[in-house]
């Protein structure tokens, strides 16, 4: 497998093209003709259309970095090195990473060499049966996107959590405690409780103990005793898979310019003309949560659409809010709102700005704001003492809110 130069790309278990290495570190993906012939093709990316919704088939090389869809299934930091280190791959050399990790990507596409015996393991099965030096030497073999130490796992018979012997299938995402910031996973788990009782579409989540968590391989550090766990939205109870991918994907930009390459106007357009008026209102509930809160984070990666049906994009479920203001005071959004990425400056005028631009009704957009804002205030309120956050997160959302002039819309 290490030798192979072309990488069967499929959807859905279907061929649609190769990712071929043609040399000087050198990559260049291509459709097959049976993908470019069908009518009812599933859809790959929205990076892939023109403005008339026709496939781009006329797609260059690229050097040292793999084309921008396929880097961005890859994940970054902490997790890439550490992926990297144990599979003998230099954490730069895309192509050979992805061949490592492409059985179980983000959605449903998977790449694999031609002849690759990987085939034959089943994704939709996990498998516990294994050694526990083999479970350690095989938990490896999946691409979570982000820079947070994170393992696939799937759910035991007794309800708890298990990495699986071979690294292969999990529809659970544990996600350990931060090495830089303390209780990231109590902060994740409290922002995306308060989410889901006002109303965001959030996936099933929990707060476990890191010890419950089992085939977590040797060597990893625990800086916390707390792990928090999401389900996999891109993974059905039977195994299959269900298509996804983020902004950065669709904008066709690499993961190190998920903060600079656009705006939540610019979100904004694409889901308007993807979907329709509940998404519209979705994303406007999320925007203005995450400027409650304080997230600074939500950068192009931690949006991203669905394919349900695998053809038409809907916004897909919540996923990473934290309020980082907690550990960076004065921080900022992530991406401009409209003309600004100053929490300070989510105004009505703001707002209606982003509205104009993106061609959404003025009146929509700000009452959805306003009764983002109702909610929130009735929910923290009622929960912000009982729910897992630290002290000093409550104080720095505490003090956050009094700036703010959308508490006044």
């Amino acid at each position: 497998m290490a030798g192979a130069s072309t990488l069967i790309v499929r959807l859905h278990d279907q061929p649609i093209g190769t990712l071929t290495q043609i040399g000087g570190d050198r990559s260049l993906f291509a459709f097959s003709e049976a993908y470019v012939q069908t009518q009812e093709r599933p859809t790959l990316s929205l990076s892939f259309k023109d403005s008339f919704g026709e496939l781009l088939t006329d797609v260059r090389a690229y050097r040292s970095r793999l084309m921008p869809f396929f880097s961005n299934l890859l994940p970054e930091g902490h997790l890439r090195r550490y992926l990297a280190e144990k599979t003998g791959v230099h954490p730069d050399r895309e192509f050979l990473l992805l061949q490592t990790l492409g059985q179980d990507l983000p959605g449903a596409i998977t790449l694999a060499a031609e002849d690759s015996q990987d085939q034959a393991i089943s994704t939709d099965t996990p498998c516990d049966t294994g050694t526990e030096s083999s479970a350690i030497a095989h938990a490896l073999r999946f691409s979570l996107a982000g820079v947070q130490l994170k393992f696939s796992a799937v759910q035991n018979a007794q309800g708890g959590l298990t990495i699986p012997a071979r690294g292969v299938g999990g529809d659970w995402i544990v996600k350990l405690p931060s090495r830089e910031f303390r209780h990231v996973p109590e902060n994740e788990f409290s922002m995306m409780t308060l989410a889901k009782r006002i109303g965001i579409d959030v996936p099933a989540i929990d707060l476990v103990e890191v010890a419950s968590v089992h085939n977590l391989p040797a060597g990893i550090q625990q800086f916390g005793n707390q792990a928090f766990v999401i389900k996999r939205f891109d993974r059905m109870n039977d195994g299959k898979r269900i298509h996804i991918e983020d902004f950065a994907q669709i904008f066709g930009v690499y993961p190190h310019e998920k903060y600079d390459r656009a705006s939540y106007r610019s979100l904004a357009r694409v889901i308007a003309a993807e979907s329709g008026d509940d998404d519209i209102a979705e994303f406007i509930r999320r925007a203005t949560f995450n400027v409650l809160i304080g997230n600074g984070d939500m950068h192009l990666k931690n949006w991203s659409l669905i394919y349900h049906d695998q053809r038409h994009a809907r916004l897909a479920p919540a996923y990473d809010f934290v309020s980082t203001i907690a550990y960076l005071p004065g921080e900022q959004s992530a991406l401009n709102f409209s003309r600004s990425k100053s929490f300070s400056n989510y105004t009505q005028d703001e707002l209606e700005h982003l509205a104009a631009k993106a061609a959404l009704p003025r009146h929509f957009v700000l009452e959805t704001a306003r009764e983002t804002v109702a909610l929130f205030v009735q929910h923290w309120n009622e929960e912000k003492a009982h729910l897992p956050m630290s002290r000093e997160v409550r104080e720095a959302i505490e003090a956050h809110l009094r700036t703010l002039p959308i508490m006044a819309l």
